[in-house]
């Protein structure tokens, strides 16, 4: 995984949860879930990439 695919994966989980917080302080349900669905995103990207580094070593 390259750096620049790290720190756009921590950048993009790390909107998700300020998302999920500011959902949560403003009682909206909606920006909550759609925080989560970041983090979400964010560590799928993630595995993928590490999945493709483990390939790369071999």
């Amino acid at each position: 995984m390259g750096l620049d695919d790290k720190i756009d994966n921590a950048a993009e989980k790390l909107g998700g949860k300020a998302k999920e917080g500011a959902g949560k302080a403003k009682d909206d349900p909606g920006l909550e879930a759609e925080g989560k669905a970041d983090q979400s995103a964010a560590d799928l990207k993630q595995a993928g990439e590490k999945v493709k580094d483990a390939f790369k070593k071999d």
